[in-house]
């Protein structure tokens, strides 16, 4: 008798809990893995990306300019592995016109590598900024990834595993430009701050050719990595909770939602 109410006190209290937590966090369980998905989209960060509206001609320099007075400066400064403590300042602004994405890095770092020279080539290694995209609210995304000079890193899938690289040819239409310039160099120590202007095309996102970017609800994740630089580190704009460094986590994009 004494083990059967035992039982009925547990089971009540659990129920409580259960409800508490329910009323006040709708969607949340208390069992099964449902807890680490619902805790991720409650850390989902979600980003105003703003539409440029300009009639006339617009070269580079200009879309640099009409970026630098629209758009809000975003942060890049989460930590999510401990054993890789160093955290450059990095800063972005995004915003898009006439159905291009409209993009400019801000860092400032103790140590700067260049060694890639070869498009999508392993850029990851050197001083690199990322921009990781997708446009359909599945696990498919667009991996953009830059090293400091600008040699771009693109793809598509649905995961690390198999992904699919946009053709070269392609990849031209991107305008990129670093204030360290287009050459390679080996590492430099002592503090340097650079920046990177990108212009994305419409075209270069090849698995949707009929994509209008005008109120796009999406999702994405910005980085800044240097594998091989004598400080590596990983630091996100939303949060990754996965136990080792990975950027391909789609589950661990925030919410961009496009005027």
């Amino acid at each position: 008798m004494k083990n059967q109410r035992r039982s009925f006190i547990k089971k009540t209290i659990e129920g409580a809990v259960s409800v508490f937590v329910a009323g006040f966090f709708p969607g949340l369980m208390l069992k099964g893995c449902s807890l680490k998905t619902d805790v991720n989209k409650m850390n989902m960060k979600k980003l105003i990306v703003k539409e440029i509206d300009h009639k006339g001609v617009m070269d580079f320099d200009l879309a640099e300019q009409l970026l630098e007075s629209n758009a809000d400066f975003q942060l890049i400064e989460t930590i999510n592995w401990t054993e890789f403590p160093y955290k450059p300042e990095v800063r972005f602004k995004i915003a898009h016109c006439r159905n291009q994405i409209l993009l400019k890095y801000y860092v400032t770092e103790e140590n700067i590598m260049a060694r890639e020279t070869r498009v999508n080539g392993e850029v990851y290694k050197d001083s690199c900024v990322e921009f990781f995209f997708s446009t359909n609210g599945k696990n498919t995304y667009y991996n953009f990834e830059f090293n400091c000079v600008g040699i771009p890193h693109v793809g598509y899938g649905p995961g690390r595993a198999n992904r699919v690289l946009t053709d070269p040819e392609i990849l031209k239409l991107i305008k990129v430009r670093s204030s360290l310039g287009n050459q390679p160099f080996e590492e430099k120590t002592g503090g340097y701050q650079w920046e990177m202007m990108i212009v994305i095309p419409k075209e270069c996102l090849t698995y949707d050719k009929d994509i209008v970017l005008k109120r796009l609800k999406a999702n994405a994740n910005f980085y800044k990595c240097g594998d091989e630089t004598s400080k590596p580190h990983y630091v996100s704009w939303n949060p990754i909770g996965t136990e080792n460094p990975d950027y391909h986590q789609s589950a661990y994009f925030g919410e961009l939602i496009f005027e």
